[in-house]
């Protein structure tokens, strides 16, 4: 039995697909937008009175402990730098997509330039899960039907391939910087 079919999503339509997708991903991504202007709000709000629900307290301090991370602080970075292309470009990546949008929201980029940056990107990240991303999830869910040992090794080889093109673009990076200061 092919998994797809047990979900029926061997006969939602491509375009069906990309719009889920589409209002998923724009759903989430505004969430956390807000929740990035909410703990810039909910400090405010703590330093100003102490009035508020522990709950409120216990999240935003759970907030502000995150945006001291080094993933937040890179999306600080890069939304100071590049302000609506990072947020865009955000939804390309895998990693740094929270902490780009949330520092969208901790930076409080005006919500209408959010949305317009986040709809070219959201839209791009809807047909790339429409069609390759579950291709890819469907196919590794197939082979672990298959052989779980199959699919064990791939995951391997996949980590190996990205490790030596870091490490070699980090080596190049470095030969670069060496020679700059030379």
């Amino acid at each position: 039995m092919d998994p797809r079919d047990a979900y029926h999503l061997g006969t939602v339509p491509l375009g069906v697909a990309i719009a889920g997708l589409f209002v998923i991903v724009m759903a989430r991504s505004h969430a956390t937008y807000w929740a990035g202007r909410g703990v810039v709000r909910g400090a405010q709000a703590v330093d100003d009175h102490e009035g508020a629900p522990s709950w409120w307290h216990a999240s935003v301090k759970r907030l502000e402990a995150w945006s001291g991370t080094p993933g937040a602080q890179r999306g600080l970075d890069l939304v100071r730098r590049w302000g609506p292309i990072a947020v865009t470009l955000a939804y390309l990546t895998v990693g740094l997509q929270t902490a780009i949008i949330a520092a969208a929201g901790l930076v409080k980029m005006p919500y209408l330039r959010f949305t317009l940056a986040s709809i070219p990107g959201a839209i791009a990240w809807a047909v790339i899960w429409a069609t390759i991303g579950f291709g890819a999830l469907w196919a590794a869910v197939a082979l672990f039907a298959r052989s779980p040992w199959a699919l064990a090794g791939v995951v391997v080889l996949l980590v190996l391939v990205v490790g030596w093109l870091l490490r070699r673009r980090a080596r190049s990076s470095a030969a670069v910087r060496v020679q700059a200061e030379v």
